[in-house]
């Protein structure tokens, strides 16, 4: 599913191709749990994207160096 998200970084509005249900989403939306419980198939950075609209990129680019 196609997840278009705006970044709380940049403001940049980001698109990700993620592997969730319709079911799983409207869960997420409807806030009946964690995430994590919601989306135990996803990785970190993918879940960060759905809560934040900020991606593993964005993050590497604020990140140490």
């Amino acid at each position: 599913m196609k997840i278009a998200r705006q970044s709380q970084l940049s403001g940049m509005t980001h698109v990700m191709d993620i592997d969730i249900s319709p079911e799983q989403y409207a869960n997420y939306c409807l806030f009946t749990g964690a995430i994590q419980k919601i989306f135990p198939n996803l990785s970190d950075d993918e879940r960060e994207f759905l809560l934040t609209g900020i991606t593993k990129e964005e993050w590497d680019t604020i990140g140490p160096k």
